[in-house]
């Protein structure tokens, strides 16, 4: 490690100046500026503009957040952000009219995520020679950490939770992206309830996948990604990405199956939902009662850019399911895609 680098204010938006044109990796914080989470359910979200003549690889995030602090963070990557403030609400759903900050989402254009983190996960290196690039040459022009703080803070308490973003001016051969696979939907009430999403890799290009991640809330007791690939006689081959609890740490772990992914072959995603202790609905939204589910999959490309398809979400239950005659798939591994087996 080495080098040094120093943030300056340009209006509100921190911008990264490289000290050093060495091309030996380097860290850059990326933090909370000090919040006060002033109510239950809050989302902030504070920018980071790159440098907007060079090219930045990514290859590496070391979390500087805790569980008892942080409910989860996203880092995204945005052509433009939703404000050029400081920091903002970008809540959505969870905002109220309570809060004096700016309302926005964390992206204005471009949004996609690079990077997420809950329950404690430990922190991420890229395969060798593998980065995801920002700045020059991309739609990546600003970099927006998102932090949800389940409950309110103390008076006179602040947080700068966040992450170090491990990253090198040296271009990487093999360009990281982010698929996130998710749902909307309800789940009823004393039910076992499938939530699942479905899509078509429709770009001629080969992903090659290396590690996933599982999100859900409370509910959540199994998360499971597959790629399902058709043969010619019309037979459908799931390969199983990951699967895994999603109560245990959500970091990004090995992918189980690390063989391409091609124009053509489906995604697929199952979070198996237990509400059998339930009384009410429970719908997808951002607050730790609501639920979500999501499988995140990192992937890297050996040829041109990553897929500019950059998320897989389905309207869940009650309305898709993997088993919809529009779907068309079958040899589906029901039990295999439930269990921890």
């Amino acid at each position: 490690m080495g080098g040094r680098h120093t943030l300056h204010i340009v209006g509100a938006v921190l911008i990264l100046i490289q000290v050093t044109c060495s091309l030996e990796v380097k860290k850059f914080p990326l933090r909370m500026p000090n919040v006060y989470p002033d109510r239950d359910e809050s989302y902030f979200c504070t920018p980071v503009r790159v440098v907007p003549d060079k090219s930045f690889y990514i290859v590496g995030f070391e979390p500087t957040a805790t569980m008892d602090v942080v409910h989860h963070m996203i880092v995204f990557g945005c052509s433009k952000p939703g404000t050029t403030d400081t920091y903002w609400d970008c809540g959505e759903m969870a905002s109220d009219s309570s809060s004096s900050l700016r309302k926005a989402n964390p992206c204005a254009e471009g949004s996609n995520v690079i990077y997420a983190w809950a329950l404690n996960a430990k922190p991420l290196k890229l395969p060798e020679n593998v980065g995801f690039q920002v700045g020059a040459g991309t739609k990546i022009q600003y970099l927006v950490l998102q932090i949800h703080y389940s409950k309110k803070f103390k008076e006179n308490e602040s947080d700068n939770s966040g992450l170090n973003l491990i990253y090198t001016e040296e271009p990487q051969s093999k360009l990281a992206g982010v698929l996130l696979l998710g749902t909307g939907g309800a789940i009823p009430p004393r039910s076992v309830t499938h939530m699942e999403t479905l899509c078509q890799i429709r770009e001629k290009k080969t992903i090659y996948p290396f590690a996933y991640r599982t999100h859900t809330h409370s509910l959540g007791r199994v998360v499971s990604g597959y790629s399902v690939h058709r043969d010619k006689s019309g037979m459908d081959h799931w390969s199983l990405l990951g699967k895994r609890n999603p109560n245990t740490p959500q970091m990004f772990y090995p992918i189980f199956n690390k063989g391409p992914i091609r124009y053509g072959d489906r995604l697929a995603a199952r979070c198996t939902m237990d509400s059998t202790n339930k009384t009410e609905y429970t719908i997808v939204g951002p607050k730790h009662d609501n639920e979500m589910c999501n499988f995140y999959i990192i992937y890297y490309v050996e040829q041109g850019t990553p897929l500019d398809m950059k998320y897989c979400i389905s309207e869940g239950p009650p309305y898709f399911y993997w088993r919809n005659d529009e779907n068309d798939l079958n040899n589906i591994p029901d039990e295999e895609a439930s269990t921890l087996i």
